[in-house]
């Protein structure tokens, strides 16, 4: 099962849809054009940043599980959350939008939707990913988690298919390292020079 099923499964998808006053269909296809990138933002961290427990403290400061609940609950997202977590995973804006219009240029739906759709699906990740990390006893369960859903990044193994998106995430991670992210980081700089 991929990761979009399983935010599928989890009610995310059809939150998000409800919060963008988008059809269910269209939040799903944005989900699976948008989630390399944000799992491979993810990634990044792990490596970079302390490895599983780092991520884990970082998640934890991010809100943890209650960035599901905030996405899943009556109310509409509160997406600065969202924002905060993509601040951390993307660094700045123009990452942001990069990602966006990535998107949009192999889905056809609308940058400006992708837009808003990233923050509310960077709390979808991140709150389950914490709670997959919790669930398990402590770090084990989210190194094992991140590990399935980050392709191996965080030990030995193969990048099965750029964070369990299938043919999708091959698709773009351009260079076959498992991390579509600096695949369109380096798209990024290439408009700039």
């Amino acid at each position: 099962m991929n990761f979009t099923d399983i935010l599928s499964q989890a009610g995310g998808i059809e939150s998000m849809a409800k919060d963008l006053g988008i059809p269910p269909a269209m939040a799903k296809q944005g989900a699976e054009a948008l989630l390399p990138a944000i799992l491979g933002g993810f990634k990044k961290q792990a490596q970079g940043g302390g490895g599983v427990e780092g991520l884990g403290g970082l998640l934890g400061q991010l809100g943890g599980g209650g960035l599901l609940d905030a996405v899943l609950g009556s109310q509409p997202t509160p997406v600065d959350k969202g924002n905060d977590v993509l601040g951390q995973i993307f660094g700045t804006k123009e990452v942001s939008r990069s990602v966006a219009g990535d998107a949009a240029a192999r889905t056809g739906i609308d940058a400006g939707t992708l837009k808003k759709m990233l923050p509310i699906l960077a709390m979808l990740v991140a709150g389950y990913m914490s709670r997959q990390g919790g669930s398990e006893g402590g770090n084990g369960g989210l190194g094992g988690m991140l590990g399935n859903v980050l392709g191996g990044a965080l030990g030995g193994g193969t990048a099965p298919s750029a964070g369990g998106l299938g043919g999708l995430g091959k698709l773009i991670d351009l260079n076959g390292d498992g991390n579509p992210l600096d695949d369109i980081l380096g798209g990024l700089g290439k408009l700039r020079g």
